[in-house]
């Protein structure tokens, strides 16, 4: 089984991945699942911080479905 070097959470500044779709912007700060994982797993999730027009500049954070990212690769 591999390991998820991914799974400690990062700071909202140090996102290990940024993904954009407009005026919306999610920072993935933390992986729960190996990419292998997440390949396998349908329901697989992430910790985002997600910004948009409804945030007003801020960031709401939460668990987010992989599927539901617009552009999310499986690294």
């Amino acid at each position: 089984m591999a390991k998820n070097t991914r799974g400690k959470r990062r700071d909202v500044e140090k996102p290990y991945e940024v993904y954009t779709a407009g005026d919306w912007e999610w920072r993935v700060l933390k992986h729960y699942q190996s990419p292998e994982g997440e390949r396998k797993n349908k329901f697989a999730r992430v910790l985002c911080a997600v910004q948009s027009p409804f945030t007003f500049g801020t960031y709401e954070y939460g668990d987010t479905y992989c599927k539901d990212i617009p552009g999310y690769v499986y690294k």
